[in-house]
């Protein structure tokens, strides 16, 4: 067992406790408050008056997958020869020795949402992992998380280069509408075969798509500029499926609009340059518009466009830009892990959840200084400053 004590402790879910304790035992929080009561034997470990806050949160990532100092033989997240490639899946792609992933944990990091990128309009699916490891299959948290669709920019530009479908957002849509139109009957033929007791036909891709129409998992929409997303919000309603709005550039441009959606945002890579032209209203304004109109948002590094260690400092940013210091915790704690479904494990301080946990020294919202002390996963010191 671990007792951490002497704690200023910012569960995300409760009032921040000064002078408070939290007990792990068997990779779980078995107590978080005050005077706590301890039987046998743990280690104890003062944190000083520090800062405790749950392991950090990054929605959407492709850390592992676009390795960090090695090139093309590392870079593994954009299958660019046909546009859609649902049956890829990212934990056949993901590097647990990837230095950026212990670049991460150092820095409060515990949690990566990660996979394939936005070459494509479909491009597999994205997994949640813990960033300590050494073999993918032993830190994942939930597996499927959600399907990679892109929209914008990104896969009419490389298809373009091609010489193929589509050069056009036109096209974007009309193979997204065309691959959901046909798993629909791929699962509805294979359902009632499995009834008759028949061998039902394989597809491979059209497989991959069932989770997607049985609401199991979202689409997770890559979407930069209002029209992107609002056309990836149209699909969605038409198909009945669930979406999270990843990037969401210009969200503060519609965050009206988006909050009578009731969908939540995943704002980022902010800390970068306008590289495209879908950019070009980027702002850290952001995160706050949508707040205030009453939207979840979470911050995203888009890693390894902005190395996920930055993470904490993505949301210092958006906090000097006016939005509070909780609800900048909360972008990269408790809100990342509601958007993607994985909040029963991770993302506060409670009992029964997984034991990540922070001790700073410093406020890594508000001090630029800040210092990680020590990283805990599944109750595990993974890192001590000297």
């Amino acid at each position: 067992m671990l007792h951490i004590n002497n704690a200023l402790i910012y569960t995300m879910t409760g009032e921040i406790i000064e002078n408070g304790s939290i007990l792990v035992a068997d990779n779980k929080i078995l107590a978080v408050g005050k005077d706590l009561y301890i039987e046998g034997e743990c280690e104890e470990i003062d944190a000083g008056g520090r800062m405790v806050t749950p392991g950090f949160i990054d929605a959407h990532c492709h850390i592992g997958i676009g390795e960090t100092a090695i090139g093309f033989e590392g870079i593994d997240y954009n299958e660019m020869t046909e546009p859609i490639t649902p049956h890829l899946r990212a934990i056949d792609a993901i590097n647990p020795m990837d230095i950026a992933l212990r670049h991460a944990y150092e820095a409060g990091v515990t949690t990566a949402v990660t996979g394939p990128g936005s070459a494509n309009v479909v491009g597999g699916t994205f997994t949640a992992i813990k960033t300590h490891g050494h073999r993918v299959d032993d830190m994942i948290i939930k597996d499927p998380i959600a399907m990679k669709v892109a929209f914008g920019e990104n896969p009419k530009r490389v298809y373009n280069s091609k010489g193929k479908s589509p050069m056009t957002r036109m096209a974007t849509a009309a193979l997204l509408r065309d691959l959901l139109f046909r798993a629909k009957v791929y699962m509805e033929k294979r359902d009632k075969a499995i009834e008759e007791g028949k061998i039902a036909d394989f597809d491979m891709k059209l497989e991959a798509m069932i989770p997607v129409l049985k609401k199991e998992i979202p689409i997770k929409a890559h979407a930069h500029r209002a029209d992107d997303i609002f056309t990836a919000l149209r699909i969605a309603k038409e198909f009945d499926i669930d979406i999270t709005l990843d990037h969401c550039t210009e969200g503060h441009l519609i965050a009206d609009d988006l909050a009578k959606e009731g969908k939540g945002a995943i704002v980022g890579p902010t800390f970068s340059d306008a590289s495209k032209f879908e950019l070009k209203n980027k702002s850290w304004d952001t995160p706050k518009v949508l707040v205030d109109a009453g939207i979840t948002v979470a911050i995203t590094t888009d890693s390894p466009v902005t190395p996920l260690h930055h993470l904490p400092l993505c949301a210092g940013l958006a906090h000097k830009a006016g939005l509070s210091e909780y609800d900048a915790l909360k972008a990269i704690t408790i809100n990342p892990a509601k958007l993607t479904g994985i909040a029963d494990r991770v993302g506060s301080i409670e009992v029964g959840k997984d034991a990540d946990l922070v001790i700073f020294d410093g406020n890594p919202i508000k001090d630029i200084g800040y210092q990680t002390y020590m990283t805990i996963i599944n109750g595990n010191i993974v890192y001590k400053r000297d």
